[in-house]
């Protein structure tokens, strides 16, 4: 038997149980997440408490499980978003050449050369940091899909490229096919593989870049939860280690990005 199918499997299983849990968070939790119960700050892991409590004494488990939500339903939406980008304007260049080609690889080009990263801290810097909760979520994702378009594009730019004097192609444009028409009927069909591959590798750059910004504080504010500002519990070296469950929104982090790579080749075959 291939193990490599199973891996998948397993990897889709678990992908699939997270997802769940984000979703259904209210009705796997006790607690809500901003709850503060100021006689139990640092409580170890009890059956009231699976996974202890933080330094205010709000529930860990409460506070893990909706930051899935927010880390792993929002960055798919960021993650669409892009593709979406990528998928119009690389089928535009590829399908219609000359200058309008040069025109958005150009721009694609520049934004490539900008580092994604320090672009968005610098985005989100001007942004005031006491914003709302809901403010910094929207503003967050809606920064990380409308910057996360430049590389897709490429790839669907080439494929759309290849197909461009394809008989159907020509024989649409001999009819008289408007241009639109030729993109969003006879293009976008061919070019649905390559979105779905994209888009797939998005999700978890977009999901390790949303923690990278909320572990600056630049991202989710408090005191909503993600996996992000989740982490900045970490910078206290002494209490992570007389503390080790603290470290469970690493893992879980770092065993979902795993799973969107196992499945990865999956969506490319």
């Amino acid at each position: 038997m291939n193990p490599k199918p199973t891996l998948r499997v397993v990897s889709g299983v678990i992908l699939c149980a997270v997802f769940f849990s984000g979703l259904f968070a209210p009705s796997l939790t006790r607690y809500p997440y901003a709850l503060q119960l100021r006689e139990a700050p640092n409580a170890r892991p009890s059956a009231a408490h699976p996974l202890g409590t933080d330094s205010l004494g709000r529930d860990s488990f409460s506070r893990l499980a909706y930051g899935t939500r927010v880390s792993l339903l929002l960055a798919p939406a960021a993650a669409l978003m892009a593709t979406l980008i990528a998928g119009l304007f690389g089928g535009v260049a590829g399908l219609s050449g000359g200058w309008c080609e040069k025109a958005i690889l150009s721009t694609a080009d520049l934004a490539m050369a900008l580092p994604l990263l320090f672009v968005l801290i610098a985005l989100r810097a001007l942004l005031p940091l006491d914003v709302s909760p809901l403010v910094s979520v929207v503003a967050t994702f809606v920064t990380l899909g409308a910057l996360g378009w430049p590389s897709s594009l490429r790839v669907v730019w080439a494929a759309a490229r290849s197909m461009r004097d394809s008989d159907y192609l020509m024989l649409a444009r001999a009819n008289g096919v408007t241009r639109a028409r030729i993109l969003w009927r006879h293009a976008m069909p061919n070019l649905r593989p390559v979105l779905l591959a994209q888009f797939w590798i998005s999700i978890p750059l977009f999901i390790l870049t949303e923690a990278t910004l909320s572990m600056l504080g630049l991202g989710v504010m408090e005191p909503l939860p993600s996996w992000g500002n989740l982490l900045r519990n970490l910078e206290d070296f002494s209490a992570v280690r007389a503390n080790p469950w603290m470290l469970s929104p690493l893992l879980l982090l770092i065993l979902v990005v795993i799973c969107f790579q196992t499945i990865l080749p999956l969506r490319e075959n």
